[in-house]
């Protein structure tokens, strides 16, 4: 099954209520990147007239994870996925349309084949860079994603 946009984002809306009623949709997905957007609202703002930054790394982390279980489901192999660490460094207020971009997917085919031939459980740093309309970066996500094959 090839993911699309349109399955991501009605998978976000059952799966993850809480990040589809924020506003966090998928607008690209290929074998390189994936691209995922959220425009700031009332329901996703600080009291600082901003976009929450939990918002902004439901939108980051899920541009990553999106790419990582594409890559599983191309695999054809059973892989568990995890993030066991994340950081982020904020750099502009996030308002108007916000859009995070992670082109990790070569990375990520370098570490599934690792895990499927070793049949160890691999580490793997992804990131995703939100920009606004400007094309004004606001802020970076830096994710740690773990995969083992399920034996």
């Amino acid at each position: 099954m090839t993911l699309t946009p349109r399955k991501l984002n009605t998978y976000t809306m059952f799966k993850l209520p809480s990040a589809y009623l924020c506003g966090v949709r998928t607008k690209h997905i290929d074998n390189e990147k994936c691209i995922v957007g959220v425009t700031f609202k009332w329901i996703n703002k600080n009291p600082f007239k901003s976009m929450f930054w939990a918002v902004q790394g439901m939108a980051a982390e899920f541009s990553t994870g999106a790419l990582m279980i594409s890559k599983i489901q191309e695999s054809g192999k059973r892989v568990s996925m995890l993030v066991t660490s994340n950081n982020a460094a904020f750099t502009k207020k996030a308002t108007g349309k916000i859009k995070f971009t992670c082109n990790d997917g070569k990375a990520i085919d370098e570490v599934l084949n690792k895990a499927i031939e070793t049949g160890e459980g691999q580490t793997l740093w992804m990131q995703s860079v939100g920009v606004n309309e400007e094309g004004i970066v606001v802020s970076t996500f830096n994710f740690e994603w773990s995969v083992k094959v399920k034996s």
